[in-house]
């Protein structure tokens, strides 16, 4: 069985010229352009309603993070003075006053005879919040109380707003 030729001869001046068929089933016929070449509208609004739905998850649990991450910052500088405001007793006898408050731990206390410090490496900073902390000697937890009121900056409250203090663990 013969195979029809592809090509076909034409002859010129007395020179044989081939000239060859493209196949039928060429890449040029067989290409379509239209429902099949990039995305289609329906596609992209499902792509997107599933990232939205993806940053609607993972969004609230990112801002939870951070805000534990301030609350055991607060905790953290807590724990700090705490460890300052026990050398600074070892030295002085005592733990400063209400009066002289944290400030005590950097600059000496007037009628302070063994003061030895300054006992923090930077001044007080205020809580991570930018509210001071609020420090009272004799406390009622303890020889001291230390307490940042949170976010909110008034005593009490949950989550974000919740009182971080020198006496609970």
């Amino acid at each position: 069985m013969t195979y029809p030729s592809r090509s076909k001869r034409l002859r010129v001046s007395g020179v044989d010229l081939r000239i060859r068929r493209q196949p039928r089933n060429s890449v040029l016929e067989t290409r379509k352009f239209g429902s099949s070449a990039g995305f289609t509208l329906i596609e992209l609004i499902i792509v997107a309603t599933i990232i939205v739905l993806l940053a609607g998850l993972v969004l609230p649990q990112y801002i939870r993070q951070g805000e534990k991450a301030t609350a055991k910052a607060a905790k953290a500088q807590i724990e700090s003075f705490g460890t300052a405001l026990d050398t600074f007793r070892l030295d002085v006898g005592r733990y400063p006053t209400t009066q002289e408050g944290l400030e005590a731990l950097n600059q000496k206390p007037a009628g302070v005879d063994r003061w030895d410090g300054p006992y923090l490496k930077k001044d007080v900073p205020p809580d991570p919040w930018g509210k001071p902390y609020v420090y009272k000697s004799p406390g009622d937890h303890g020889p001291y109380d230390i307490i940042s009121y949170g976010a909110d900056g008034v005593p009490g409250g949950e989550d974000v707003n919740r009182d971080i203090t020198s006496w609970e663990r």
